[in-house]
């Protein structure tokens, strides 16, 4: 029975001498399973190889994407919310919001850059999800005013990037508030004709897809981004009734005549590029 036996001579195991695999050098793909190398996932527009999936990024990441060699000047980046309701939930929001900016590196949810893309002039307000679910506070509105100001001012295109989770209860009426603030903005820059791009991404819910995310002149959409109100479960709980395959899914909502096009995001740089020169010719 010895040739069932496994034989160790010669062969160290120690565990001392097993080497380990440094953190974050491979990406499980949550569509798919496929581990892949980070490397590549990043090379790839953290777009799974595999299947496509589009992975959830933040703004870092959608500025090195759409500025030309990633280049771009921040606008407003030390605008932080107030405690207006001194609301309290399981922790005091004062305390919420300090937790989260060490954890994220981040003031809020939105972060507003302006700069070049193929040559063209753009200003680029983009999302955090990180950052309490990209939750549409006093802050993200502020921002997205100003930078529709910006705009207005340099007279060239505006883009929002859309991923949230909806308004912050934390704030309250003074959430809310923002839908009307940021739509009157636009209002505003229409009559200037100063274009609005607004590219929803994957998941662009609740105050936000109700206000700015879908007045867009241009109103794009990632591949599988779920883009609605209210959830699929809220939904189907209240009326009873199983909704239609692939409900609220970008694909969906294109069918819907609420989006315009969906680009890969690969192909998003580009795709503006030509948008933009579209719009200046």
């Amino acid at each position: 029975m010895a040739w069932f036996k496994r034989s160790t001579a010669g062969v160290t195991t120690s565990t001392e001498e097993k080497l380990d695999v440094p953190d974050g050098l491979w990406f499980k793909c949550p569509s798919c399973k496929a581990s892949l190398l980070s490397k590549d996932l990043k090379a790839n527009k953290f777009v799974c190889t595999q299947c496509n999936y589009h992975c959830r990024i933040g703004s870092a990441e959608y500025f090195e994407i759409i500025f030309d060699e990633g280049q771009c000047e921040e606008l407003d980046a030390n605008l932080t919310s107030g405690d207006p309701l001194n609301f309290t939930d399981t922790k005091p929001y004062v305390d919420r919001l300090k937790a989260t900016q060490a954890k994220t590196g981040l003031k809020d949810a939105i972060r507003t850059a302006k700069g070049l893309v193929e040559g063209e002039m753009l200003v680029v307000t983009c999302m955090d999800f990180d950052f309490i679910g990209g939750s549409m506070g006093s802050v993200m509105g502020e921002k997205i005013a100003r930078a529709i100001d910006k705009a207005r001012e340099m007279k060239c295109p505006v883009m929002v990037i859309s991923k949230s989770g909806g308004a912050r209860m934390m704030e309250a009426a003074f959430s809310l508030m923002q839908m009307a603030k940021t739509s009157a903005k636009l209002a505003q820059a229409g009559e200037e004709q100063i274009p609005y791009i607004s590219l929803l991404t994957d998941p662009t819910t609740g105050g936000v897809t109700a206000s700015f995310a879908m007045l867009g002149d241009f109103n794009l959409a990632e591949p599988n981004a779920l883009i609605g109100f209210a959830g699929p479960r809220v939904i189907k709980e209240t009326i009873k009734k199983d909704l239609p395959k692939g409900f609220q899914s970008a694909e969906f909502v294109l069918e819907s005549g609420f989006v315009d096009l969906i680009v890969d995001r690969k192909e998003l740089k580009s795709k503006l590029a030509q948008i933009l020169r579209l719009l200046k010719n």
